[in-house]
C-alpha cells in the first residue's frame, strides 16, 4: 500500500518533486503494481492533454462570418 496521492504522481510526473520525494516515488512504483496503474492513468491523460488542436481552415471561419453578416437584421441608429 503506498502513501502517494495522485497530486504526487503529477509532480512526479513534470519533475518538481525534492530528490528524497522522487527516490521514494520511484522504489514504491517499483514495488507496487496499483500505484504504477494509478501512474500509468494520469502519464496518459497528461499525454491527452498535451496532444495538438487543429483550428478550422480560414475557409470555414469566413462561411460563419458571412453567415452571420448575412443573417444579422439591419437596424437603423
Amino acid at each position: 500500500m503506498s502513501i502517494f496521492t495522485p497530486e504526487d504522481l503529477i509532480l512526479y510526473l513534470y519533475q518538481e518533486t525534492s530528490p528524497s520525494d522522487t527516490t521514494a516515488i520511484k522504489d514504491a512504483l517499483t514495488n507496487d503494481w496499483v500505484l504504477q496503474q494509478k501512474f500509468n492513468v494520469i502519464e496518459t491523460s497528461v499525454g491527452e492533454l498535451t496532444t495538438e488542436l487543429y483550428a478550422p481552415r480560414a475557409e470555414v471561419l469566413l462561411n460563419v462570418l458571412n453567415y452571420a453578416r448575412n443573417t444579422m437584421p439591419v437596424t437603423s441608429e
